[in-house]
């Protein structure tokens, strides 16, 4: 496995900290605002890996994919956006960023309700409260079916699918976060490992994988050990965190070794499965004395579930060669 860590730009510090964590490589956001600029470029994307590696990281995976809501919605432009992705996936070949990290949720993106949900020692996290929301009041883009969902998913796949095998891109869907089936009159499609495993089976190939999010399949009521066997081979990028409840109507996130999932038993069975992709903590606690300004993204917390992590993996791999 390979720790990786989600770096912005705009967040020196962080680089600083992973830096000094000895991580060597980086999941990287394209600059918001410029994301279709720098999708189009190969000059900005080349400058892109450039600025990582002058701050000490390679540059392995792009996190999100840049505009695409057109292509979910099924509205005219969609062309365009996919064309926008074909062009980012053959510049990543040539430059060696291996993987695209990349979901299919209209409108809404990854979803909370709550930003300061207490957790152990009065930490905040982020929770999700399905009956937060008013579900009777419909967006400006009105009623998004699944069927039309899964009906643009398979679109999008057969236009970049092919371009990925050809550039040497992963592509890894991550599912959709929280997993319900709908938030105001707008349809979720990957909800369950079976809807996982129907999408990357929609257009069949090795360079179609997952984003195995621990926390939204453990909501789902997924075991997670099931799931690293079930995606072997498949899985591409681990995002590394944990949840409270195996619900996906009301859950929140926890410390990475507080939570539902039994974090220890997931490493070895990675191991045991022989991942060696990329790896990443996700959504952390914010901890004493930090301002809260970016929920899930604060720096303390990020420190410690990075030395968690790092700790099961050496802990599982020496116990592994002591019995060999």
């Amino acid at each position: 496995m390979k720790i990786t860590d989600y770096l912005r730009l705009d967040r020196p510090d962080q680089f600083e900290y992973a830096r000094q964590l000895g991580i060597k490589y980086a999941v990287g956001r394209l600059p918001d605002g410029k994301m279709e600029e720098y999708a189009r470029s190969y000059d900005k994307l080349e400058a892109l890996k450039t600025e990582y590696e002058k701050r000490g990281f390679d540059l392995k995976i792009i996190e999100p994919a840049p505009p695409n809501q057109k292509i979910k919605l099924g509205l005219d432009g969609k062309d365009e956006e996919i064309g926008n992705m074909i062009t980012l996936i053959e510049n990543m070949g040539k430059l060696g960023i291996e993987v695209l990290c990349f979901n299919f949720v209209a409108y809404f993106n990854w979803v909370r309700t709550r930003y300061d949900v207490s957790e152990r020692g009065g930490a905040k996290v982020t929770g999700y409260y399905h009956s937060d929301i008013d579900h009777s009041v419909i967006t400006e883009v009105g009623e998004v079916t699944r069927e039309k969902l899964w009906e643009n998913l398979t679109y999008m796949l057969k236009a970049i699918v092919p371009v990925a095998e050809k550039a040497g891109v992963k592509l890894a869907i991550h599912p959709d976060d929280p997993p319900v089936p709908q938030i105001r009159h707008i349809g979720r499609i990957l909800t369950s490992a079976d809807a996982v495993e129907k999408a990357i089976n929609a257009v069949p190939s090795k360079n179609l994988g997952i984003t195995l999010c621990q926390g939204t399949f453990a909501a789902m009521g997924e075991n997670i050990e099931n799931v690293i066997d079930r995606f072997n081979g498949k899985t591409f990028f681990v995002h590394f965190r944990n949840v409270s409840d195996a619900n996906p109507y009301e859950f929140h996130e926890t410390f990475h070794d507080n939570g539902l999932i039994d974090m220890a038993k997931c490493i070895k069975k990675y191991v045991s499965c022989g991942f060696d992709g990329y790896i990443r903590v996700d959504h952390v606690p914010t901890m004493y004395g930090e301002k809260n300004e970016l929920p899930g993204y604060e720096a303390l917390g990020r420190l410690y579930a990075i030395g968690y992590l790092r700790g099961l993996i050496e802990a599982t791999e020496n116990a592994l060669n002591e019995t060999v």
